[in-house]
């Protein structure tokens, strides 16, 4: 079983940066494709941005794009989200996901981290 756990979440004013981290655990995790998503108060869960086994390969919903970079460590078995230039649009609460494979529906998610944006 996969375990994924993200931290690094929290609150920051409208214009600054948090990166988030999600430690994998329990599967090789070079095997697998990852991705982040979010989900506001009273909305659907989105997706946010996702990255290929190797890291060589990155994708990103528009809404993010040139503010969010995602990357990851497979010798620290971590993926990271750094997020930049935040908008109180941006708060949530923040999901790692993985997929075994290459990416598409998640096989596997984190319990998640709370991004807070004051404006």
């Amino acid at each position: 079983q996969v375990q994924l756990v993200e931290s690094g979440g929290g609150l920051v004013q409208a214009g600054g940066s948090l990166r988030l981290s999600c430690a994998v655990s329990g599967r090789t995790f070079s095997t697998l494709s990852m991705g982040w998503f979010r989900q506001a108060p009273g909305k659907e869960r989105e997706f946010v941005a996702a990255i290929n086994w190797s890291g060589g390969s990155t994708v990103a919903a528009d809404s993010v794009k040139g503010r969010f970079t995602m990357s990851r460590d497979n010798a620290k078995n971590t993926v990271y989200l750094q997020m930049n230039s935040l908008k109180p649009e941006d708060a949530a609460v923040y999901y790692c996901a993985a997929r075994r494979g290459s990416w598409g529906t998640p096989h596997y998610w984190g319990q998640g981290t709370q991004v807070t944006v004051s404006s």
